[in-house]
């Protein structure tokens, strides 16, 4: 065998130490592919101490390890589980210690979920905005149901246990079920046409629009537009209980209830019967105590009328006293109310008198002022002391100068006659 040193010419400028090629390495796929979007599904999940997570990515064609550090891992707001299928931020490197390719998680969120998340988001925004969440449209429930209508799937769970909730507490209301599915493609339009078909069953009052747990792109047909205006124009109330206390759907927010399971739901359509009963008792105590009571108030009347038929000449005797003391009273006083008015009138007959005597000799007195003052005011007497009375051809008085032109003719009114007289000048 010949020498390696003399058989193979190998320069130090040439030679990679292990741990700086792993470097290289890794620099060139930081550098080459930058923050990828990976999706996988969850296999060898381990949770160090130190808070770190570590898990391997795989498919049908492979997979990768991938490390989690502790600052993204506390921001995941999901549980990790082996199988769970998932999608990734991540930067690819090179685990330099064992020279494993591997790759580093900034962020993860479940498989599809983001997508669907985001629509679901803008379906709320909308719909919102449309009025159909408003809380003042909202029915109020009836609390005593004739009937109650079930909007479900005949193979879930959930019918169970409404059925069951409703034997327990209501057995005497009847029930009208419409089958549907509740997942898939289809189940949207089977929703509403199953809340079409119950609508028109009259003695419906209120519908209950259920289906158990599951995934985001399980209950999905809860987050459809047509289905959510299906429910705000269904003629009788709706109550949605899809899915567990923590789903949330579109059918939810315009339902005129929401319960957040099945079983709460039917246990908020209708008052339980037990304490429908429970009231009856109060109100059947109550009635009979009341009948307790009307009976000794009978019996203590039925004593006084009888004690007054034993005796009957004793209580005519007292309605004959009780009519004399009334007459008496009557008597005083229309007496009293006649002297009481007569004491009145005396006053007013005596005004009455004097004024009839001393009315004729006021009235001559009024009068006779009345004449002189006619008197004076006659315009006669003022002619008798030598003054006259002009007029022009009209019959207008004339009192001032500028009233009269030269070769005017005016009548002189005198105190035994009238003359006419014409203007020669004025002076």
């Amino acid at each position: 065998m010949s020498d390696f040193s003399t058989t193979n010419e190998i320069t130090s400028a040439h030679v990679w130490t292990v741990g700086g090629l792993c470097l290289a390495i890794s620099d060139q796929l930081k550098s080459r592919f930058g923050l990828l979007v990976v999706r996988g599904e969850i296999s060898g999940l381990t949770r160090a101490g130190s808070g770190h997570c570590y898990l391997t990515l795989k498919d049908e064609q492979g997979q990768l390890r991938c490390a989690m550090f502790k600052r993204v891992a506390e921001s995941v707001n999901f549980e990790l589980r082996n199988g769970d299928l998932v999608e990734v931020q991540a930067r690819c490197g090179l685990y330099v210690p064992r020279g494993e390719m591997q790759l580093v998680i900034e962020s993860m969120r479940p498989a599809g979920a983001g997508q669907l998340h985001e629509a679901f988001l803008r379906l709320k925004a909308k719909l919102q905005s449309e009025g159909l969440f408003d809380e003042d449209r909202k029915r109020p429930i009836p609390l005593r149901p004739a009937c109650i209508g079930i909007v479900t799937s005949l193979s879930a769970a959930a019918l169970h246990d409404v059925l069951t909730a409703l034997k327990r507490r209501v057995p005497h209301i009847r029930l009208r079920i419409a089958p549907s599915p509740v997942q898939g493609a289809d189940a949207p339009g089977k929703l509403i046409d199953a809340l079409k078909a119950l609508q028109t069953i009259p003695e419906v009052e209120v519908i209950l629009l259920v289906r158990g747990g599951g995934s985001i792109e399980d209950l999905w047909a809860f987050n459809d537009e047509a289905l959510a205006h299906a429910i705000v124009s269904c003629r009788v109330p709706v109550i949605t209980g899809v899915g567990h206390e923590t789903d949330v759907t579109i059918a939810d927010f315009c339902a005129d209830l929401r319960a957040p399971t099945p079983t709460a739901a039917a246990e908020l359509c209708a008052l339980d019967r037990a304490t429908d009963l429970s009231g009856l008792d109060y109100f059947q105590a109550s009635l009979l105590q009341a009948m307790r009571l009307h009976l000794d108030q009978s019996w203590q009347r039925l004593d006084r009328a009888e004690r007054q038929i034993g005796r009957p000449s004793g209580w005519l005797h007292q309605q004959q006293h009780a009519c004399s003391l009334l007459a008496n009273r009557l008597g005083r006083a229309t007496i009293n109310n006649l002297n009481r008015r007569q004491l009145a009138l005396q006053p007013m007959a005596l005004r009455l008198k004097r004024t009839a005597v001393d009315m004729p000799a006021l009235q001559a007195r009024r009068l006779d002022k009345a004449q002189w003052l006619l008197q004076n005011l006659d315009p006669a007497l003022v002619l008798k002391r030598g003054y006259a009375w002009l007029q022009n051809r009209e019959g207008v008085a004339l009192s001032s100068v500028k009233d009269l032109h030269s070769g005017d003719l005016v009548t002189a009114k005198l105190s035994d006659g009238e003359t006419i007289l014409r203007v020669e000048d004025q002076i």
